[in-house]
């Protein structure tokens, strides 16, 4: 076992130290594989509603076909942008299969941000959820867009319960205002026209990139994080090997309430998942909990991915407390820290361990895991790294440090990006020498098990001293009146800055004297928030991730 390697040691059983990404050349290659393999059985549900392997290859096939049909070649940039659906798969795989590239679009992205990811990616087609197609009329003439697929949330649920769907969507609750678009062709219209077509052969390397993933904009412009077949077909490859010990051999349920456009869900349920023949249970709304709740209720979920606001609002659920979660085997929360209290009682009341895992945009999501059972992970660590990955921490100067010295994390592996689009210089700041620097504060302890401290720009300076907010965060989450926290320095002129939290009770009768006597007991004196205003709602991201720059702008 290398010197620089300790986690190496404390793999679990039947997860191999590496993988080998090199027996496909493209992900198509596995697509195929997949769609043919697992023939009739379920790969996708949303609404009650299935679609079979073999449904979405032929459905995949004549979307793809009338993709190329339309003019567009290999190499082309097409934007999905719609929540999770049954159409984002068939329009995922379709686009792959006809060679295009695909930029995945948050829905919820205003028109100047459109505007920016269109033509930061040269984008020339792009399938729309019609509830956001008047933002696209602002920005489309700034755009190449030539071809546009819109479709509606009910267009795949069968005749009956998609018009009833549609129409209380747009009738009823108003949410789809209204547009005008030059030749839009609906969903279900191009699976028709696809028909006549066949898909042409095209040529592609495991180098060519073939994702667009878009990086968040917290530490400045969003920037579109190249991914190719390599990066994309290892990371599908590192997933499998870590899950699939824990996961029965066959009729594998996920449940997927990230959205697929957000990289997380992307590798896991969107790849590593649908490799593996499982039905992924797509959640639209992942904030109507009721919803979230009664997918448990009619489906015997057995892995679960999410986001430490999500794991929490599930637990502030009597029903979801209350009901039998046996069959679940596997839970991994990522995107955001999972607080220490958040993941005890998530497991005393499902039975299932939470395990962390941390990974980037530029990572194809994931760089480490802690192992999936209890007994070989440790509390508040993300865990060890995937298999074929290297992890280092190191100081400012890029030396690397030793156990329990806190620096920043950089990682090494085939998930790593191609590099951002059309940005070398943004790209030489953060890939060195192969390494990728994160921007994330961590250390190792003497296990190899890595703990992330925080970001590097959400570093509070007290006096000199470093502060992190996610360990203010979880100290408070943990007092009982509280259910969220935010965390953020601000301004002061005898220490540089102080700490002010943003708390949401979940006890009316929490006090501020009452909180800060709390955080007497359990902080050092400059780590004390100095600060406290209750609010009703924490600022988030749509996959629940806490804005620590919302909360800096209020």
């Amino acid at each position: 076992m290398s010197e620089s390697k300790p986690w190496l040691k404390n793999y679990p059983p039947g997860v191999p130290a590496n993988i080998d990404p090199n027996q496909y050349e493209t992900l198509v290659e596995i697509i195929d594989e997949t769609l043919k393999k697992y023939g009739s059985k379920p790969a996708f549900t949303c609404m009650d509603k299935t679609i079979s392997f073999e449904q979405l290859d032929t459905y995949s096939k004549d979307f793809g076909a009338y993709l190329q049909s339309r003019g567009l070649e290999p190499g082309d940039k097409i934007a999905i942008m719609m929540p999770n659906l049954l159409q984002y798969p068939i329009a995922l795989f379709g686009a792959l299969r006809a060679g295009l590239t695909v930029v995945n679009t948050n829905p919820l992205y205003t028109p100047r941000e459109m505007k920016h990811q269109f033509t930061d990616s040269d984008t020339k087609a792009i399938i729309i959820l019609d509830n956001f197609a008047a933002n696209l009329e602002k920005i489309l003439g700034d755009t190449a867009i030539k071809t546009i697929i819109t479709t509606s949330i009910g267009e795949l649920l069968g005749f009956a319960k998609g018009a009833l769907v549609n129409f209380i969507v747009k009738r009823v609750k108003r949410m789809v205002p209204k547009y005008n678009l030059p030749n839009p062709v609906s969903f279900s219209e191009a699976l028709k026209q696809g028909k006549k077509f066949s898909i042409k052969p095209f040529e592609k390397t495991r180098h060519d990139v073939i994702i667009h993933q878009y990086t968040g904009g917290t530490t400045g412009v969003s920037k579109g994080a190249m991914l190719t077949n390599h990066n994309l077909i290892s990371t599908m490859l590192q997933i499998k090997a870590v899950v699939t010990p824990s996961l029965p051999k066959s009729d594998v349920v996920g449940i997927c309430p990230l959205p697929l456009y957000h990289v997380f869900a992307f590798a896991v349920n969107g790849l590593a998942l649908f490799s593996m023949g499982a039905n992924n249970v797509l959640v639209t709304n992942p904030r109507d909990i009721k919803k979230l709740v009664a997918e448990f209720k009619g489906n015997k979920i057995q892995i679960m991915t999410g986001v430490n606001t999500l794991f929490n609002a599930l637990l502030q659920n009597q029903t979801f407390r209350e009901m039998d979660t046996s069959n679940l085997n596997i839970t991994i929360g990522g995107g955001m820290a999972v607080q220490t209290p958040v993941s005890l009682e998530w497991e005393e009341v499902t039975g299932c361990y939470l395990s962390q895992g941390y990974g980037l945009t530029e990572t194809c999501a994931i760089v480490s895991v802690n192992p999936l059972v209890a007994e070989l992970g440790k509390l508040g660590s993300i865990g060890l790294p995937f298999p074929s990955t290297d992890v280092r921490i190191v100081d400012k100067e890029g030396n690397q440090l030793g156990i329990n010295e806190p620096g920043e994390i950089i990682a090494k592996g085939p998930q790593v990006m191609k590099g951002y689009y059309q940005r070398p210089e943004e790209t030489a700041k953060t890939i060195k020498d192969g390494w990728l620097y994160t921007g994330d504060i961590g250390q190792f302890d003497e296990d190899g098990f890595l703990t992330i401290v925080d970001r590097k720009k959400d570093m509070i300076l007290v006096s000199g001293f470093n502060v992190y907010p996610n360990e203010i965060e979880e100290v408070l989450v943990a007092n009982p009146k509280v259910l969220e926290v935010g965390c953020i320095g601000i301004p002061d002129e005898h220490s540089g800055e102080v700490v002010k939290v943003f708390v949401v009770k979940k006890d009316k009768s929490l006090t501020e004297k009452e909180l800060l006597a709390y955080a007497r007991e359990n902080l050092t004196g400059y780590k004390r928030p100095k600060v406290v205003e209750f609010i009703d709602e924490l600022p988030k991201s749509n996959v629940g991730k806490i804005l620590r720059r919302k909360l800096r702008e209020i």
